[in-house]
């Protein structure tokens, strides 16, 4: 705070003493050292009496303790004296200088005086009263703070100690701040995906409220230039009816039409609450099939989101036993009651000569992961229970030996859900190639489960399966198709696991697979596609080697003149009866599978060997196939709509979509809230 003052009195012809600041001796009597350091411009240095003296500031007349005897005090308390602002007549003379220098700026009759340079460690920290709203309305959206805050008295005091010229702003100042952030972050995404190379695939959600209304959330997941996978929150949007039958149309619609996608919409991934006939009963698909926007003739269109049916058909067969799931629940409760009962149930375990891998645990009825672990271990204990019960008059909760037997069953098939889904949320980059070997695994044991010989096991199983094979019908083709762009696996991964799940009328199924994605690839081939010339076989091989030194020629580059000589090749090339890019693809060894492949980093690296199949790429492998992103829990989605609470239901429908669609975009910025410097200047003497 005392940089005006402090720092004019430097001289630079003056040196520096190098010397340790505290470390200072008495003078000698016969030959007194000249003080160098800048606070002695300050201080003066008074006799206080025989062989102690204090050093006085010339401004506050206050008093500091400098030397007593041959021991001295040093000049870092009075740096700080000075540096500081803790001098009270530099901090008045420093605010009159301030209002001297707006009132000049204002008048514009004099000119500020030249500034005298001073070494400093960084940038003077300059209180700035608009960008401090900024950062508070980020604070908010990110934290879901209630806008309100800003006129909470412990929070205005809070701030006021921090920064006494803050002017807290009210509720709605603060409303017009977040819809500020949220227009301005709006504009750069649009700017991206004006720039995004290839279409994009829509997620819907629905969320309701504590009134009759609801909220459409809609986000879109697409691959940049750098082959990398994004998604993001575009529209957060009131609904009066969100279940009637042209709501999603409607939504979508506008969604589209807002960020300028009409012409760059692939696929629509769906949650459970969203019906399909809302989809395809409205105009929306026809609206798109007549501007031939639909790949595939829309057979691509409409995708169900994995995490959903896992958790319907984990929470259904859950449902089914609940009598038994409600028994072990209240077992585990009696046993983990007191240190006692857990110590003799130990006892017990330990007489029956259970091992005691698993530890008891209490499940979260919303979560039906946590469910699962909890039968999971209390299995291990089902004996010991047994015993429990016959030793203690006050626990009656056992399960009996039929219930054990079931809930062993339901134990296996959920495990199979809930290692899929476990997989699926360690995925970093949740491409939809992945989700099929899931899938496929998972369609496999629910179908060989009904055909079991213990009525048990083939009633749950089928119970589970009818559900799961309703998902596998809708989304086999677009899990099948995202395989195949994967090069560790192609058409291979398809045949074999087709021929487990279907037998002998595995042929024809492979069959669709194989034909829809031959005219997929034609319609990317009849898209306008940059002419790439004959000679860039070299720069793709060093390309593909890693030296991306030596870029790949093109026609402007070499400056040969045969550009229509490269014409020329091309038309020979569509005219002949040679491979295409995905039949070479199909044909070529698979790609071994090692640990840590990255898909993306592949197509990226032979996007030059295959350019239009590297498009069709690009679109398939963006496809959400799940609606929970990456480092969300799949089990958390639920099955039923999202509700907002009753603060964000009283607020206005624009800003709602701002808090919620600003708090997606800043997630993904370098630096969340980046601070002003907070160095001061350092003063050298």
């Amino acid at each position: 705070m005392f940089n005006s003052v402090c720092t004019m009195e430097v001289s630079d012809s003056e040196p520096l003493n190098t010397e340790p600041l505290d470390t200072e001796t008495a003078p000698s009597t016969t030959r007194r050292r000249r003080k160098k350091s800048m606070v002695w411009e300050h201080f003066t240095v008074e006799v206080v009496s025989d062989g102690c003296t204090r050093a006085c500031c010339k401004l506050c007349k206050q008093t500091f303790a400098y030397s007593n005897g041959s021991k001295v005090a040093g000049t870092s308390h009075l740096k700080r004296h000075i540096a500081l602002g803790s001098c009270p007549k530099i901090k008045n003379l420093e605010n009159q200088q301030h209002a001297l220098a707006s009132a000049t700026r204002i008048d514009g009759d004099t000119s500020d005086p030249p500034k005298k340079r001073y070494r400093t460690s960084g940038f003077v920290n300059v209180f700035d009263q608009e960008q401090s709203y900024m950062y508070l309305a980020k604070m908010i959206i990110v934290h879901e703070y209630p806008l309100h805050m800003v006129e909470n008295p412990a929070f205005v005091s809070f701030v006021q100690s921090l920064q006494p010229r803050f002017k807290m702003i009210d509720v709605n100042a603060m409303e017009g701040e977040v819809l500020s952030v949220y227009h301005k972050e709006k504009q750069n995404l649009m700017q991206i995906f004006g720039t995004m190379p290839g279409r994009i695939s829509l997620t819907i959600g629905l969320w309701t409220t504590s009134q009759t209304l609801g909220y459409i959330c809609v986000s879109g997941q697409y691959i940049d230039s750098d082959w990398k996978l994004h998604r993001r929150m575009i529209n957060f949007m009131l609904v009066s009816s969100p279940h009637s039958e042209n709501a999603l149309s409607e939504a979508i619609s506008v969604s589209l039409s807002e960020w300028n996608m009409k012409t760059k919409l692939f696929t629509i991934t769906l949650d459970n609450n969203c019906s399909s006939h809302d989809i395809y009963s409205a105009n929306l698909r026809d609206h798109l099939s007549n501007k031939n926007t639909l790949m595939l003739k829309g057979q691509l269109f409409v995708v169900r989101c994995y995490a959903n049916i896992l958790n319907v058909v984990a929470q259904d067969v859950i449902a089914s036993i609940h009598g038994i799931v409600y028994n072990i629940r209240e077992s585990v409760k009696f046993v983990k009651a007191s240190p006692a009962r857990e110590e003799k149930f130990a006892e017990i375990a330990l007489q029956i000569g259970i091992p005691g891998t698993k530890a008891l645990s209490l499940d979260v009825t919303t979560l039906w992961n946590t469910t699962y672990l909890m039968m999971e271990a209390a299995l291990e204990y089902k004996e010991a229970f047994t015993f429990l019960e016959t030793c203690d008059d006050n626990y009656n909760e056992a399960p009996s030996a039929d219930d054990w037997k079931k809930v062993e069953v339901v134990c296996t098939f959920l495990k199979l859900l809930y290692d899929s889904a476990h997989t699926i949320m360690t995925t970093i980059d949740q491409t939809a190639n992945v989700f099929f070997q899931e899938a496929w695994k998972v369609q496999l044991e629910l179908a060989n489960g009904t055909l079991s010989e213990d009525t048990m096991v083939s009633s749950i199983a089928k119970e589970m399966h009818e559900k799961f094979d309703k998902y596998w019908k809708d989304c086999s083709l677009v899990l099948a198709i995202s395989v195949v762009m994967d090069p560790r696996f192609k058409m291979k991964l398809v045949e074999f696991s087709f021929a487990k799940i279907y037998g002998e009328d595995s042929a024809r199924f492979i069959k669709v697979v194989n034909d829809s994605i031959h005219e997929l690839y034609l319609e990317y081939v009849s898209q306008p596609l940059q002419l790439m010339p004959a000679y860039v076989d070299e720069g793709e091989a060093n390309h593909m080697n890693g030296n991306d030194n030596n870029p790949p020629a093109t026609p402007n580059s070499t400056g040969d003149g045969l550009l229509d000589f490269d014409v020329y090749l091309s038309e020979m090339a569509v005219n002949q009866s040679t491979k295409s890019e995905l039949d070479q693809y199909l044909e070529e060894s698979l790609v071994p599978r090692i640990q840590g492949f990255d898909i993306l980093n592949w197509w990226k690296l032979n996007n030059l060997k295959y350019p239009t199949l590297s498009k069709m790429a690009r679109d398939v492998l963006a496809i959400p196939v799940s609606m929970v992103g990456t480092g969300c829990s799949i089990f958390g989605s639920g099955t039923g709509s999202r509700v907002l609470d009753d603060y964000r239901s009283s607020l206005r429908p624009e800003t709602v979509e701002a808090l919620f669609c600003a708090k997606d975009w800043l997630q993904y910025l370098p630096t969340m809230t980046e601070p002003p410097s907070t160095a001061i200047v350092k003063l050298e003497f």
